[in-house]
């Protein structure tokens, strides 16, 4: 028998509000496709490539954002709560310059980019008037997740589902308004969806800016002091979060590199993907939610000295993932019309939508375990190990992808057999290494 420490209580009470508020984020990308898969196939394939390649550059800021919430979260824990106000600024201080050189950069090289990656000129043409509007998004995202790196590190999550909320709101009154073209608005269609989730992170910032400043006590973490740019401390920020920046975009970019693949299948299976991949979006939730619990849990008890309850502690995320995956992955192979009519009014594509989604639901069999594992490697403190370990498992999934997809040309509901190829890898390499790996010695 396997030792533990907490119980499934404790281990639900910490994964709720990242849950919730993962849930949410994801309800943006998801309300964009709802609406755009009532407009055409061109404008939901587009909006795929589009909106993973906006992700990709959000990654670092949020790779950035988890080595500032470590700093935070370490201060928090010792009481040392002055010292909190100057991470917070610091971090807002290089994400801004980060996003107006990164805004630049993009709007005078992504038609470039764009145009030579892309094979079909109508979803360049989609594509390219999304990103146009969708960058300004940078100077209100980057912001806000230096203020999630504030509440959870000083564990007030709470307020994240709060702002999720007023966040999805203003995202489907935004789209509905825009891309439509209602109440006198002219009717904008794909890039109406991009401004809409730009105006929605606006919002997410206000509330954020005005729920701070009225609710939390500003004095205590010195967050009522602007302190001055300071070189030595954005240095201690970016030691921890290299890697993981690093990793997050790496990561983001294979899974854009994979939309390019599928869009050389055509139109009709890029907008398949681009559904398939909201579909998955919930059981993706959930399992990043108790990955992300678990890696947090095996740091707790590595400090603790409690190496001995590590192994327990994975079986039970795994298990509790596996409780509240399997249920939703039955519901979506029994009735995949039910599903899929969220994300279109066309039957013919949501027909051939169908046997996509049931191939992505088998992997996911295999990808609740290997993401538990993934984040437990990270927990360890070892972020170079987890680094390297994702790279050599995404150069398999890029040669898998690139062979089945690019040269064969197998059709879109084979192509997604590479979550199954992730998880599986990823999977061994990280069992391996919590098994006989040297982890219980690492030292933060």
């Amino acid at each position: 028998m396997m030792k533990t420490k907490y119980t499934y209580k404790q281990i639900w009470t910490i994964a709720y509000p990242i849950l919730i508020s993962l849930i949410m984020e994801q309800l943006i990308g998801m309300t964009d496709t709802a609406f755009l898969g009532r407009v055409g196939e061109i404008e939901l394939g587009a909006s795929a490539i589009a909106g993973v390649y906006y992700l990709a550059i959000f990654m670092l800021a949020f790779g950035f954002s988890i080595g500032a919430q470590i700093l935070i979260a370490r201060r928090n824990g010792e009481g040392n709560y002055k010292e909190i106000g100057p991470i917070f600024y610091q971090g807002v201080y290089f994400l801004l310059i980060v996003a107006a050189i990164l805004f630049t950069l993009s709007v005078v090289f992504s038609p470039h980019i764009l145009k030579n990656i892309i094979s079909s000129p109508h979803i360049y043409d989609a594509a390219e008037s999304y990103i146009h509007w969708r960058v300004y998004g940078f100077f209100f995202s980057f912001v806000g997740v230096m203020f999630r790196a504030f509440f959870v590190g000083t564990t007030q999550t709470k307020t994240l589902t709060l702002n999720s909320i007023v966040m999805v709101l203003a995202n489907v009154i935004f789209n509905y308004i825009l891309i439509f073209g209602k109440f006198g608005f002219p009717q904008l269609g794909i890039a109406g969806a991009a401004i809409g989730s730009s105006l929605a992170e606006m919002v997410s910032v206000i509330f954020f800016i005005i729920y701070t400043w009225k609710r939390i006590d500003c004095k205590k973490y010195a967050l009522n002091i602007l302190p001055k740019f300071r070189v030595q401390m954005l240095k201690r920020i970016l030691n921890i979060s290299v890697w993981t920046m690093i990793q997050n975009f790496v990561s983001l970019s294979t899974w854009f590199m994979f939309f390019l693949f599928v869009e050389h299948l055509g139109e009709r299976s890029l907008a398949i993907a681009n559904i398939i991949r909201n579909v998955s979006g919930i059981p993706f939730m959930i399992a990043m939610a108790f990955a992300s619990t678990c890696g947090s849990l095996v740091s707790n008890l590595i400090g603790a000295g409690e190496q001995d309850c590590v192994r327990g502690t994975i079986r039970q995320h795994i298990r509790i993932g596996y409780i509240l995956v399997i249920p939703i992955l039955v519901f979506f192979c029994l009735f995949p019309d039910l599903i899929l009519r969220i994300y279109t009014d066309m039957p013919d594509l949501r027909a051939a939508s169908v046997s996509s989604l049931w191939v992505l639901c088998s992997a996911y069999l295999v990808l609740v375990p290997a993401n538990v594992y993934f984040q437990s490697v990270s927990g360890t403190g070892n972020t170079r190990t987890a680094l390297a370990m994702e790279l050599c498992v995404l150069t398999i999934y890029i040669a898998y992808s690139a062979y089945f997809i690019l040269y064969l040309r197998m059709d879109v509901a084979f192509a997604w057999t590479t979550e199954s190829v992730y998880g599986l890898f990823i999977f061994i390499f990280c069992y391996r290494y919590m098994k006989k790996g040297n982890w219980q010695e690492k030292e933060i």
